[in-house]
């Protein structure tokens, strides 16, 4: 049915789709031998970029609200920075922050720090408070690039930053005048294995962690998802309104782009009303999803014009299988490149072949294995080791760490020993355990099903519940609290739901809690449902009570039922209607 997502794979399937493929076999062949490269190879993202900036410098590099600069123009500002940046004191293995929202500057920036071999810091412009220090304190960085937008955010901590860390990127801009555009010298010897980003990403101990991304794996990406999965033209103009802490942007728009000269596009945010009017506006060919973007599309009014525009392709994650039909047949797209991949992990899934509904093909070695359904963690047999599911089922998905396939981890050392698996079919070998279900869908296939754990993903963030469940925990009326995420009608991933008890005396009120969980929270963080009850303890262990909660999530149940309608209402008893208004978009506001 096209409403589901493949069970399987056939070789049928594959066959038809080879065929079809191709005329772009050249463009899969480039690929080839980004995957022979050596961790100690002198290449990186830098050196990528100033190369192609030295072969086709007039060629368009990037748009942003009507502006337009070359890979050469580009490649000179990021010199600029760059230098810039040294004249602050940055060398080869430090750490540059950037708090900053999407703008060619903020892209030029991140670039500018690669090119030094310092590791760009890409922070959330939505943290605050505790968060936003935590984030700061594991960067350490020797510069934080502020935009003045994100001046608010600086505003939410109890210490500010050093004055010698701190450069406005008002200030950026006009050093950079008068700075030196040549390339840096240092390019050309920084080694593939070296750090490239940080990305923030959700921990179970309620704090971000920061998800080291290494030159070496960003190159592999350019060379799986953009030569060979994405496939882009040099003509093309891959349109990303995501932010650019997002790997979807930094590592799989911007590599696509670069693996073959074409030009990207930044949004300043998604906007539903806008969206269509800026892609033409950027003459752009694809663009870069999650699978809420695409949904909130479709909640659009029907027009005659939806098939008038110029997208054949985009690439991204999460375009679930029950609209993926109706979205490439009402907008007019002929090849949906969807892909799995998480900031961490060390493969990645890309649908080359353009089959509908599924994550696509992975040739590096994985496994998808019994769980348990109350843990969440892999299930091992009576000797100890872990069973693979049959093609068809669904399991949790494992990546096994190899030489070709190594986890660049997190800064923090026991974080990244918690996700790792050993000694899991065979002594000695070690599996990085995402923490997702996925379907196997056989031919070295799967299809994303849902997450597990301390983690679900709403609004194309990972939230981590434990974060929320101190957050909510420091409001004074509350005793103690329970988050989990539960499914919406409507939507992709899943909304976020508290259960609460209140400290003695003390009575619900709605307004007060959700200013707290805004100002100590980013907004997609903030459940949209609470529900307060007598007491959490009412089972043998506190992880059962909270299975328990999430099954019966904001159905018929014990206590009082409330829900969010934004920033200025707060929570209010629940209503019939509520969930349809989320699942339209049209609530929680603010």
């Amino acid at each position: 049915m096209a409403a589901d997502a493949r069970h399987k794979i056939g070789l049928l399937d594959l066959a038809t789709a080879t065929a079809k493929m191709a005329p772009a076999l050249p463009t899969v062949i480039r690929g080839v031998p980004g995957f022979l490269r050596k961790p100690t190879d002198k290449e990186s993202i830098g050196f990528i970029f100033q190369r192609a900036a030295a072969k086709h410098p007039e060629r368009p590099f990037v748009r942003f609200e009507g502006d337009t600069l070359t890979y050469g123009q580009a490649n000179d500002l990021v010199n600029r920075y760059a230098s810039v940046l040294v004249d602050r004191g940055v060398q080869r293995g430090d750490v540059v922050g950037v708090l900053a929202k999407n703008s060619m500057r903020t892209l030029l920036v991140a670039l500018a720090a690669v090119k030094l071999g310092a590791t760009a810091g890409m922070l959330n412009f939505n943290q605050r408070g505790d968060v936003l220090e935590h984030s700061l304190g594991i960067l350490d960085a020797r510069v934080v690039v502020i935009d003045e937008d994100c001046l608010e955010a600086l505003d939410s901590l109890d210490e500010a930053l050093p004055e010698k860390v701190v450069l406005h990127a008002d200030e950026l801009d006009r050093l950079a005048e008068s700075a030196s555009a040549e390339n840096p010298a240092v390019t050309a010897e920084i080694q593939a294995k070296e750090k490239a980003f940080y990305i923030f990403t959700s921990g179970t101990t309620g704090m971000p962690k920061a998800s080291l991304m290494s030159h070496f794996r960003w190159l592999k990406s350019m060379s799986g998802l953009g030569s060979m999965g994405v496939r882009l033209r040099k003509d093309d103009v891959l349109y990303c309104c995501l932010p650019l802490y997002h790997n979807n942007a930094l590592t799989v728009s911007l590599s696509s782009v670069l693996a073959s000269g074409a030009a990207i596009a930044i949004g300043r945010q998604f906007s539903v009303s806008r969206f269509w009017d800026d892609v033409r506006a950027n003459e752009a060919t694809a663009f870069t999803y999650i699978g809420e973007l695409c949904r909130y599309l479709l909640t659009q009014d029907e027009k005659p014009s939806d098939k008038d525009n110029t997208i054949r392709l985009i690439v991204g994650n999460g375009l679930r299988p029950e609209i993926w039909d109706e979205f490439k047949d009402r907008f007019g797209i002929s090849r949906v490149a969807e892909f799995y991949g998480a900031s961490e992990c060390n493969i990645a899934f890309i649908n080359a072949f353009n089959l509908d509904r599924t994550a696509g093909f992975c040739p590096l070695p994985y496994a998808v294995v019994e769980y348990d359904d109350e843990t969440g963690k892999a299930k091992r047999d009576s000797n100890g080791r872990l069973t693979k599911v049959s093609a068809g089922g669904v399991g949790l998905l494992l990546s096994k760490i190899t030489d070709r396939a190594p986890f660049d981890g997190y800064s923090d050392e026991d974080a990244t020993k918690k996700k790792l698996l050993q000694d899991g079919f065979k002594d000695g070998d070690c599996w990085f355990d995402t923490g997702d279900l996925v379907r196997q869908q056989g031919f070295r296939h799967v299809s994303f099903v849902d997450r597990l754990g301390d983690t679900f993903r709403w609004k194309g963030e990972n939230v981590a519940t434990t974060q929320v469940e101190g957050a909510l925990g420091s409001h004074p009326d509350v005793d103690q609290a329970v988050v989990f995420g539960v499914d919406v009608p409507g939507t992709d991933g899943k909304a976020g739901m508290a259960a609460l008890t209140l400290r003695s005396g003390k009575k619900f009120d709605g307004g007060s809690l959700a200013s707290h969980a805004y100002e100590s929270l980013p907004s997609y963080a903030v459940p949209l449902f609470v529900r307060v009850v007598e007491s959490l303890e009412a089972t043998s262990t506190f992880k059962s009570k909270k299975v328990e909660l999430r099954k019966t999530g904001y159905g018929d149940g014990d206590g009082d039922l409330y829900v969010l309608k934004g920033k200025a209402d707060g929570y209010v008893e629940f209503y019939d209607g509520y969930v349809d208004e989320v699942g339209g978009g049209k609530l929680p506001k603010g």
